[in-house]
């Protein structure tokens, strides 16, 4: 990082899982469903309110701030576990395998009508990640086999996968989350 740059309000890291069991890898597109649908009923269904809360109060509450952090990190530790980084069934309330931290923002300095349209302005980063998440898929789908054959995850798949998920949860801050106004960066390094 340079001198005097300051990290983004958004982090993540997984810890690397020494040995992967065969049996709930080979089982795992299975065992992900209740979880994943649990999941995606939650939805982010709060963002837009959020919206109109900046825009007209200028506020962040924290108690939503503390819904959509923790709703996140359910999130990825759903999506950890769906591309094999994990053997825990996700909890809905231990961090496990994923250090996912944002930072409450201070409303007073964000921008009142830029969360109308921050969707759009990260647009170029969601034609990236959709392209990445090609990649995502086929690293996956190879570290299922590499797991099921030698019984660990591969270094360089799991390091492109959680650097994919770090781009999205930079993006995801600073688009859906609104906790920045600072576009993020097309990196996915830490």
């Amino acid at each position: 990082m340079e001198a005097g740059a300051k990290a983004y309000p958004a982090s993540l890291e997984v810890d690397y899982l020494q040995k992967a069991s065969r049996l709930t890898t080979f089982f795992r597109q299975i065992m992900i469903i209740p979880v994943y649908y649990f999941m995606l009923l939650l939805g982010r269904t709060l963002t837009f309110p959020l919206v109109i809360i900046i825009l007209l109060r200028k506020k962040y509450p924290r108690w939503w701030f503390d819904w959509n952090l923790n709703l996140t990190r359910f999130s990825y530790r759903v999506f950890a576990y769906m591309v094999l980084l994990g053997q825990q069934y996700p909890s809905v309330d231990e961090d496990q395998i994923i250090h996912l931290d944002l930072e409450y923002p201070d409303a007073s300095h964000l921008n009142r009508g830029l969360p109308l349209i921050k969707w759009l302005l990260a647009i170029p980063h969601y034609i990236a990640l959709s392209v990445l998440g090609i990649g995502v898929f086929i690293a996956t789908f190879l570290a299922w086999f590499a797991i099921l054959v030698m019984g660990r995850y591969p270094k360089i798949f799991f390091g492109f996968v959680v650097g994919v998920m770090r781009w999205y949860l930079r993006v995801d801050a600073y688009a859906l989350l609104l906790i920045t106004d600072r576009y993020p960066p097309f990196s996915m390094h830490p």
